[in-house]
């Protein structure tokens, strides 16, 4: 999991850089579909993924508030 992570992020990293290359350096809108699509890979696809590796066999209850009862100040 931890090498589809790697890869699908350079992946997205390479795209938003040759869209943005061809974006400044032609008129075509192909530069700005490169980018968007880049994009929507990282934001539905590899965002999920990697929020589920880093998560995967934790204890979400240390990551949150308790409301703890102090008696003392009855």
């Amino acid at each position: 999991m931890n090498k589809i992570l790697k890869t699908l992020f350079f992946l997205i990293i390479l795209g938003l850089f040759i869209g943005s290359i061809v974006s400044f350096k032609s008129t075509n809108p192909i530069g700005e579909k490169i980018i968007g699509f880049s994009v929507l890979i990282g934001a539905f696809i590899f965002l999920p993924l990697f929020l589920y590796y880093a998560y995967k066999d934790k204890n979400l209850n240390d990551y949150t508030f308790k409301e703890k009862k102090n008696d003392n100040l009855s």
